[in-house]
C-alpha cells in the first residue's frame, strides 16, 4: 500500500520475553506496520486490517485479533472501527491494546505471502 514503509511480522501482546513460534508463551502474531501519516491514515490502515482480518470468532491468544496503539487518537480509531464492525456482526472479538514489547518472527515468516507465489520459499519446521 502507498504510505507503508515497512511491514514486520513478529509477537506482541504478552508480558513473557523472547517469544518464538515454537513458543510464543503469552504473545499474539502481529505485524509491526511503520507508515507515513502524510499519506495513509491510521484510519485507512484499519479498514484494510477489518478486509482482512477476522475478528468474529474467539480465538486463543496466539491468533487472537487485536489492534496495538500508541496514542490516544489510534486508541480512539481502534475503537470506533470496532464499533462499526459491532453493527454489522454480533460478535466482534478483538482487543483494542496499548503497544507492548514487539520481537521479531524468524526470517521464515517475514514476506510470507510473496515468498509463496514467487515459489522461492520453502515451507521449514
Amino acid at each position: 500500500m502507498r504510505g507503508i514503509s515497512r511491514v514486520i511480522v513478529g509477537y506482541s501482546g504478552g508480558e513473557e520475553k523472547d517469544p518464538t513460534y515454537q513458543d510464543i508463551k503469552d504473545s499474539t502474531e502481529s505485524v509491526l506496520i511503520e507508515f507515513d501519516p502524510s499519506i495513509i491514515s491510521y484510519d485507512e490502515i484499519l479498514n484494510e486490517w477489518s478486509k482482512m482480518a477476522s475478528p468474529f470468532y474467539p480465538s486463543k491468544t496466539q491468533y487472537r485479533s487485536a489492534i496495538f496503539y500508541n496514542s490516544e487518537d489510534q486508541q480512539n480509531a481502534a475503537l470506533n472501527k470496532i464499533k462499526q464492525l459491532a453493527e454489522r456482526s454480533e460478535n466482534v472479538y478483538a482487543d483494542v491494546e496499548p503497544i507492548s514489547a514487539f520481537y521479531r518472527a524468524e526470517e521464515y515468516h517475514q514476506n510470507f505471502l510473496n515468498k509463496q507465489r514467487s515459489g522461492a520459499g520453502k515451507w521449514v519446521r
